[in-house]
């Protein structure tokens, strides 16, 4: 399976463009299923709206299209943005210079959440499986 996730990650990219992280994620602003700690539809209704994203109508993060299910969060030098994870079709994606740092989230369900934050001061949060994933975005965009 991964080897069909970083196949998807490095479709689509610009001549000379270097992949240099990927990671499955959710934005919580789709995320479903997800909050069985918290019991159920409450649980979905919470993470897909509080806390999913932040800032300003017309900011960054809130031209984010609606999206449900597992993502690729693809990190390269020149661009960040999410892709499908089976043939990396772009969803979404801004150039990296727009992204100001992630943000590790408290974590309040099975999966780690965390923050991207943009330059404009808005953020859309994200949830993954596996915390190191948050700690290797942060590498690469602080």
């Amino acid at each position: 399976m991964s080897e069909l996730r970083e196949r998807a990650a490095r479709n689509q990219l610009a001549p000379g463009e270097q992949l240099l992280a990927y990671a499955s994620v959710v934005p919580a602003a789709g995320a479903k299923g997800v909050g069985v700690n918290l019991g159920g539809v409450l649980a979905n209704d919470l993470m897909s709206q509080v806390g999913a994203r932040g800032g300003m109508a017309g900011g960054i993060a809130s031209q984010l299209p609606p999206t449900s299910g597992a993502l690729l969060l693809r990190v390269t030098d020149q661009r960040v943005g999410l892709v499908k994870p089976l043939d990396g079709t772009p969803v979404w994606e801004v150039p990296r210079s727009w992204v100001a740092r992630v943000e590790r989230r408290p974590r309040l369900q099975l999966m780690a959440r965390f923050r991207v934050h943009y330059a404009d001061g808005s953020w859309l949060a994200f949830l993954t499986m596996r915390r190191r994933n948050i700690e290797r975005l942060r590498g690469f965009l602080g």
